[in-house]
C-alpha cells in the first residue's frame, strides 16, 4: 500500500495530523503522498510506525529496505 492509498480511507485532517505528528509541514506531506519526493530512511520507518505498518518502509523506499 501506498500513502496515496492510505490516506482514501482516512478522514478528513489525517494528513495535516500526521504530518504535525511526525514534524514535518502539510506541503512535504502533501509531495511524500504524490510520490514527488521520497521520505528518508528515519521518517520511513516513522511513516510504517505512523500507519500501523499499513504502508511500510519497504512500500516507501525499496531501495533502502528492499
Amino acid at each position: 500500500m501506498n500513502l496515496q492509498q492510505y490516506f482514501s480511507e482516512e478522514p478528513r485532517g489525517a494528513k495535516i495530523e500526521m504530518a504535525r505528528h511526525l514534524g514535518i509541514t502539510a506541503e512535504w506531506m502533501s509531495k511524500l503522498i504524490a510520490q514527488k519526493v521520497q521520505p528518508s530512511p528515519v521518517l520511513a520507518r516513522a511513516l510504517e510506525d505512523a500507519t500501523g505498518g499499513l504502508v511500510t518502509r519497504k512500500d516507501l523506499r525499496p531501495d533502502l529496505f528492499g
